[in-house]
């Protein structure tokens, strides 16, 4: 289907959040609104603090987007041409008496153009959790029991899948232990597979993920287990039990920022043996002047399956990642891979922000195909030699118009490589894509 530019412009034209990817609304306090003193006199802040009594007040706020896409060559030529657009709307209630608080996100999801269960789940309800916080000598202990969304350091292994229509919640509790900088956070949890029609989202009957992540001043460490009684890697399907040690290294001095992130695999699947693993690096540096520009450097590996046909699984599975992974045209996931990704940020003018960025990706092992951001193989590495899956460009401009509103317009193309044009269609893509977003 050609791209409809009414629609395109249309996009620019509806409000929907300004909420980065990965953020959540739970994690915002509002209570120094009790503080007359406090506030600015934003017409929101009526909102975010309604007092109902002693040691009790509401919370309440939406964001709304409307995101709109033109595709031509999808998939390198696997699907057709098409158009889509996504509406959504996700307002909250956060109620707060003394050390106890009750959490609630109903979701409404609509997608014209393209059909599949992260981009349309009509009304549902996205968060629903209570919570109650215990202290004692400067410490902490907070119990959180419900569906929630659950983002982990970095997001790759455990993201709010924020970039797609429907958001990833998890049913399952949480119990985080505060002291200083110093944070540890016990989970256990089933995803929330969204269903086509209002009020069946249900949790997986499937998968399951438990775990410890203890984040400090700089460092993250952590071990996730993840279960799949219904897994499929390269075709083979079977149970997938498999256990994630990783750490973090990030931080910012005198304007250069760096993020470094390694995991290892070990487990069983389908009565063989997983050993697998990654290691994401980035660093940059920020410039003073008057547009501030910001230069970083990414690169990724995540390892592969050397032979489909034994028993030991090396590709590497990111669980539950970010939805946009490797930027606003996401093809590919991080499995199997060697990527090189340098970008260069600026503020152009006031409340006017652009990117430019490039991306290159091989296959790290030629045994393994190349899967999507969910972790589907889309292309086989049956008789194909080639390591170079492709190269990508992708500029991005935002206009902050309000406090509430923001616009962007992204433009991303990506050129096919040796590995494309050996197993199949290799046309180009190109997407245009346009979003609104609106939030308080």
């Amino acid at each position: 289907m050609a791209p409809k530019a009414a629609l395109l412009c249309a996009a620019l034209l509806l409000p929907a959040t300004a909420l980065a990817q990965g953020k959540v609304r739970y994690d915002e306090d509002w209570s120094q609104l009790a503080d007359p003193a406090q506030r600015t006199g934003a017409w929101t802040e009526r909102f975010k603090y309604i007092p109902l009594g002693d040691e009790a007040y509401l919370t309440t706020g939406v964001e709304l987007r409307v995101r709109s896409e033109a595709y031509r060559g999808n998939l390198w030529g696997d699907l057709s041409d098409d158009q889509a657009t996504w509406v959504r709307a996700l307002p909250y209630a956060d109620l707060h008496v003394a050390k106890t608080r009750v959490f609630v996100q109903p979701i409404a999801a609509y997608a014209t153009g393209i059909e599949g269960p992260v981009d349309q789940t009509r009304v549902d309800l996205l968060q629903a959790f209570a919570e109650t916080t215990l202290t004692a000598k400067g410490a902490s202990l907070t119990l959180r029991a419900g569906r929630q969304m659950m983002p982990l350091g970095s997001e790759r292994l455990v993201g709010t899948r924020y970039g797609p229509n429907v958001p990833l919640a998890f049913d399952g509790w949480r119990a985080i232990v505060r002291s200083g900088s110093a944070s540890l956070s016990l989970l256990a949890a089933q995803p929330v597979a969204p269903g086509p029609d209002s009020f069946d989202d249900r949790r997986s009957r499937t998968k399951q993920l438990w775990g410890a992540y203890l984040t400090t001043s700089g460092l993250e460490l952590y071990y996730l287990g993840y279960r799949n009684r219904a897994a499929d890697w390269g075709g083979r399907q079977g149970r997938e039990l498999r256990h994630s040690f990783g750490a973090r290294w990030f931080g910012e001095h005198g304007g250069t920022h760096w993020n470094v992130e390694g995991v290892a695999q070990r487990g069983r699947f389908a009565g063989g043996t997983i050993g697998a693993w990654t290691l994401a690096t980035e660093i940059g540096r920020r410039f003073p002047g008057p547009i501030e520009p910001d230069a970083t450097l990414r690169i990724s590996i995540a390892s592969g399956d050397k032979n489909p046909h034994d028993k030991r699984l090396g590709t590497f599975n990111a669980l539950f990642p970010k939805g946009k992974y490797f930027g606003e045209l996401s093809p590919i996931g991080p499995y199997n891979i060697i990527s090189a990704n340098p970008q260069i940020s600026a503020a152009l003018a006031k409340d006017w922000s652009a990117s430019l960025a490039a991306m290159a990706y091989w296959r790290f092992s030629r045994g393994d195909g190349i899967y999507d951001v969910p972790g589907n193989l889309i292309r086989t590495g049956d008789g194909a030699a080639a390591r170079f899956i492709g190269k990508q460009a992708e500029a991005v401009l935002s206009w902050q118009a309000t406090p509430e509103l923001e616009l962007s317009a992204s433009l991303s193309a990506f050129a096919p490589g040796a590995f494309i044009r050996e197993t199949g269609p290799h046309r180009t893509i190109a997407m245009l894509g346009f979003e609104s977003e609106f939030r308080f």
